[in-house]
This record gives C-alpha cells, sequence and structure tokens, in this order.
C-alpha cells in the first residue's frame, strides 16, 4: 500500500471524529516538501474562513529554517481568526504526524491566541 494511499486512510479517520463550525472551525494543515498550508474551515457551510501558508509575501521573505516558517504561518492564520472573533477551533493534522512543522503550526496559534 503506497505512502499516500495510508495517508489519506489517515485523514479520513480523523474526519470521521472532528468536523469544523462556523464558532469552533477546523484548523486543516496541509505540508509539501517545501511549503506549509494552514485553513481555518467551517465543514458545516463548506467555506474556508482564513488561511496563511508559508508563500505568503511576508512569511516567504523570511530567510528561516521550515519549522520556524511553520510558526509564523500558524501565528498569521490566528491574527486572521483573532480579527474574525474567533478564539477557538479544532486541530487537524492532515495525517501527517503531530511533529516537526505541523507541530510548529499549532505551536505559532496556540501562542497567536486561539484556543484548541
Amino acid at each position: 500500500m503506497g505512502k499516500l494511499i495510508q495517508r489519506q486512510k489517515i485523514r479520513y479517520r480523523i474526519r470521521k471524529k472532528i468536523a469544523g463550525t462556523a464558532v469552533k472551525p477546523r484548523l486543516s494543515v496541509f505540508r509539501s516538501n517545501a511549503e506549509i498550508y494552514a485553513q481555518l474551515i467551517d465543514d458545516d457551510n463548506g467555506v474556508t474562513l482564513a488561511a496563511a501558508s508559508s508563500r505568503d509575501k511576508d512569511i516567504a521573505a523570511q530567510k528561516v529554517t521550515k519549522i520556524e516558517k511553520s510558526k509564523l504561518v500558524g501565528a498569521a492564520v490566528a491574527r486572521k481568526a483573532i480579527e474574525l472573533g474567533l478564539t477557538a477551533c479544532v486541530f487537524d493534522r492532515g495525517g501527517n504526524l503531530y511533529h516537526g512543522r505541523v507541530k510548529s503550526v499549532a505551536d505559532g496559534a496556540r501562542e497567536g491566541g486561539l484556543q484548541f
């Protein structure tokens, strides 16, 4: 069984348990080899409320490690959430291990004021 298929199964398993609402959206993390993306998703209406990625101009301009960039992405998505009046969310690791870059997104979001 391929690695991507296994990860997709893990994602389905996670998504059975958690879903985002308008007041408590799902903080979904997607990690590619080079970049990392985070979105706050309201699954009831199927809309993305806020998003941030390591490709944003202010984050991409900084010459830091990928883990440090991930922390900045978490802080950026938290800042956008606070502007929308959201303080709580559920974390969706997207089938990745809660370690390294995925963990640093969560840490950055927590420091930015999101609770999960």
